[in-house]
């Protein structure tokens, strides 16, 4: 039995597979792999891969393994890397501009904040952040970076928050949320492969194998859900027809017709738990 998920959920997953399995821990973070091999050295059912989950079907080809019983992504960020200030994701301290999940590739904050024209930054956080004032925003960056280099996260927060009404934030939270989030997830790539990835998955899977999902925000939930729903299939024969005829085939079936929220005790627990829905697929 082998299960594949991200290398942050992978103590409790091993230790449920005892030695009845392996578990396939895949993360773009190297930082994250390292912590995960300290946590289960003295499990050898595991195999770590520094790789994307959009990869996966080339990255079980690597390991010789056809399909699996399960799959778990854990979209998103994590709470190590948004803590810690040197990697560029928060707006709450001040650090580089990088935001990078995969340090080894090229593509950073910084490059994208200096060197993106007007319009693709005001799509971007309008896009990927829902950021009604983005326009005003990628104005105002590109006024910045003519007179300096913009490096830091302090630089664009500063420069976020004099484009942002005070009465608005009061209302939604800090000023710089969206738009972090919006220039990360151009970063990373976060959106596009996703309705991919998920079809993907749901290929690599056993029978009765399920795939879960957890996302935290609108745009990842709305790109597994087509995936999901695509995966099903659906007659497209014309009424009246007596039996059918197109050759449609479902892949499998939606376990969780609305998406699993996390309880009162995990959100008070940990606040950023809050916007995670978990959404499952199991194979037919």
């Amino acid at each position: 039995m082998e299960q594949c998920g991200g290398a942050g959920h992978s103590f409790e997953i091993v230790k449920r597979l005892s030695n009845r399995g392996m578990l396939i821990g895949i993360d773009r973070d190297e930082d994250a792999l390292s912590v995960a091999k300290e946590k289960l050295k003295n499990f050898s059912n595991v195999k770590f891969v520094h790789g994307n989950h959009d990869d996966i079907k080339q990255i079980l080809e690597d390991l010789n393994i056809n399909k699996v019983d399960g799959i778990l992504l854990d979209l998103g960020v994590s709470s190590y890397q948004i803590d810690e200030k040197t990697r560029g994701f928060t707006y709450m301290q001040d650090g580089p501009l990088d935001m990078r999940m995969d340090k080894t590739q090229e593509l950073t904050a910084e490059y994208i904040v200096n060197n993106y024209k007007e319009e693709e930054l005001a799509r971007i956080i309008y896009e990927y952040g829902e950021e009604k004032f983005s326009k005003r925003i990628a104005k105002n960056i590109c006024e910045y970076r003519k007179k300096e280099k913009i490096t830091t996260t302090i630089q664009l927060v500063s420069i976020i928050e004099k484009s942002v009404p005070k009465t608005h934030s009061e209302k939604q939270g800090h000023p710089a949320k969206r738009t972090f989030q919006a220039i990360r997830i151009e970063v990373n790539n976060e959106i596009e492969p996703l309705y991919l990835t998920a079809k993907n998955s749901i290929d690599c899977l056993k029978e009765k194998g399920r795939l879960c999902i957890i996302t935290f925000h609108s745009l990842e939930d709305r790109a597994v859900k087509k995936a999901y729903a695509d995966s099903i299939g659906k007659c497209t024969c014309p009424p009246g027809l007596p039996y059918c005829v197109c050759g449609q085939t479902t892949l499998g079936k939606i376990i969780t017709k609305k998406p699993i929220l996390p309880t009162n005790e995990e959100m008070e627990s940990n606040s950023r738990s809050r916007s995670a829905k978990l959404r499952v697929f199991e194979r037919a």
